[in-house]
């Protein structure tokens, strides 16, 4: 038997348990990831939150939880081409992540990714790169950001957020980026101008960029993305990941399945570097999924939250 995090109906963090299950084993073109870390991010606890979003991802409960995760390859299924045991992995699991192991398809798919953990890059630091590294590149993707835009960015000191400031000021743009004043220092050090997010926002950005806003990703709802329209920035320039597939004025809907094929070695070789820092704001045991989840989802915390196993 092993440990894995399920919930039996939906709910918020309460509904989290750490049950024993049967252990899984790698079957053809599979491996078994024996994982140390899992990292957590707002879909995990969306999903276990909201029925209507799990039915979009084919997730009844009960169901397992989370998806980013790293650890060790201890199983090998027949045909299994890339990988041995020993190996260090990282990668994600839709619903299985937060569990002593995890089988995983070598050759990716929609719902699990599998890549070689870089050496330098710590278990806990590569387990929160997936779901927010790839969903900031396709963010600025989306919006074609290259070296002298302005570009502003909402909820920047979020998970996805702290990503996707360093790697636009890695093209070569100013940043400014939207965020409670108790973050403005934090941001700061990630390179970034903050701006107070809220009433009057359009104000505050002009008065610090006068006519100088080029580029926008809203990395949360639509607030940012209103104003850059208000700014003028041309609705193609926009990108948003948390707006649902209709965003305001016809900017662009994305999210991390449209991030490139490259988009994880690139960020992980800035991780190894030392060209992008991952902050972990806290780490917790397995036994203690529900207090990770409830502090990660008071959106409150500056970096990632991560599991240890």
């Amino acid at each position: 038997m092993s440990r894995a995090v399920i919930y039996e109906r939906f709910g918020g963090p309460e509904v989290l348990r750490v049950r024993e299950v049967p252990e899984p084993h790698a079957g053809p073109g599979e491996i078994r990831v024996r994982v140390t870390a899992a990292g957590l991010n707002p879909m995990d606890w969306g999903l276990v939150s909201r029925p209507e979003a799990a039915a979009q991802f084919g997730i009844t409960a009960p169901a397992g939880f989370g998806y980013d995760l790293a650890g060790i390859v201890d199983e090998i299924g027949t045909g299994a081409a890339g990988f041995a045991v020993g190996d260090r992995v990282y990668g994600g699991a839709l619903g299985r992540a937060a569990a002593d192991f995890v089988v995983l398809g070598t050759s990716g798919g929609a719902t699990e990714a599998v890549w070689h953990t870089p050496e330098g890059i710590s278990d806990e630091v590569a387990a929160a790169l997936p779901v927010a590294g790839m969903t900031a590149a396709a963010a600025l993707a989306a919006i074609g950001l290259r070296s002298g835009d302005t570009v502003l960015i909402g909820g920047a000191a979020g998970g996805v957020g702290i990503f996707a400031v360093q790697l636009a000021r890695l093209t070569g743009a100013r940043v400014i980026g939207t965020a409670a004043p108790s973050t403005f220092e934090f941001l700061r050090r990630l390179g970034a101008e903050p701006v107070a997010y809220g009433a009057g926002l359009a104000d505050r950005v002009y008065t610090l960029a006068p006519g100088a806003v080029t580029a926008a990703t809203d990395l949360f709802g639509t607030e940012t993305a209103e104003t850059a329209l208000a700014l003028g920035v041309p609705p193609e320039r926009i990108s948003t990941i948390a707006a649902g597939p209709n965003p305001p004025g016809g900017v662009r809907a994305t999210g991390g399945i449209d991030a490139g094929p490259d988009a994880m070695t690139r960020i992980a070789d800035a991780v190894r570097t030392g060209e992008l820092t991952v902050p972990i704001a806290a780490t917790y045991p397995l036994e203690q999924i529900r207090e990770a989840v409830t502090l990660q989802a008071g959106r409150h915390v500056h970096g990632k939250v991560v599991i240890t196993l």
